[in-house]
């Protein structure tokens, strides 16, 4: 069984190679990296992750938040820094797991690195639960391998029906990551359009976050559509070209 990462200029392309049948092609945001990730009030959370990116033997971290908080950016960032390296990583993110079956977690525990995204989905899916808890049991045993999985509450609190896997998840490290401010979420706008080749004022950020949905996925696809249309149009963002393009 096969596990790789590819990457291009668009994206971070993850390809599970499964028995015969199964196929789990993912494409994963190229810009959502540790760069590109501003901390916060997460600088111990993002401490634990790099050493245990940097460890040669396996660690086990539980990251929980509200939706758009960026787990899934941290998820992203640390399967696209172990790709670089040359190791084999293994996204899946159970929020699509309509889109395969549980047979994909199969070898996994060959891998470097396992992100496990969502399990609150799996909540009262026995084949999925089942899943999961095998999985943890044979990356224990490898003593190899990385597993890293979000979820929107602790695991105490996860409405799972395999109380052994409630129990496994809440043997590792268990962070919470905390919401940005909206200072903050400025610092994080600004970060972003810098990356990306170009400024955003503080005044335009500003007024973004007084107008607009403060949701940072929101955000960052707001700050996609500026980019481009200021490069179409060939003006400085400003606010009343903001206002103009976004209709406000």
């Amino acid at each position: 069984m096969l596990h790789s990462v590819r990457f291009s200029q668009a994206h971070v392309e993850v390809t599970l190679n499964v028995p015969a049948q199964l196929s789990l092609p993912l494409y994963l945001p190229d810009d959502e990296t540790f760069t590109s990730f501003w901390p916060g009030d997460n600088p111990s959370l993002l401490a634990a992750l790099q050493t245990m990116l940097r460890q040669e033997h396996s660690g086990y971290i539980y990251l929980w938040s509200r939706e758009g908080a960026g787990r899934s950016h941290l998820l992203h960032a640390a399967c696209a820094e172990l790709s670089q390296r040359g190791d084999a990583v293994g996204y899946v993110p159970l929020d699509k797991r309509t889109w395969f079956v549980p047979e994909v977690l199969e070898g996994m525990e060959h891998l470097a690195l396992v992100c496990i995204d969502n399990i609150e989905c799996i909540a009262g899916d026995e084949p999925w639960e089942m899943g999961i808890f095998n999985l943890y049991n044979r990356i224990l045993e490898s003593g190899k391998t990385r597993l890293l999985i979000t979820g929107d509450r602790p695991p105490r609190q996860l409405k799972l029906g395999l109380a052994d896997l409630a129990s496994r998840l809440d043997w590792g490290q268990i962070y919470k990551l905390q919401p940005l401010s909206d200072e903050d979420k400025l610092q994080a706008l600004q970060l972003r359009a810098r990356l990306r080749g170009f400024e955003m004022p503080e005044d335009v950020c500003r007024f973004l976050l007084k107008r607009l949905d403060r949701e940072m996925r929101s955000l960052f696809q707001t700050l996609d559509q500026l980019d481009r249309a200021s490069i179409t149009a060939q003006r400085k963002l400003t606010i009343p070209f903001v206002k103009e393009i976004l209709k406000l």
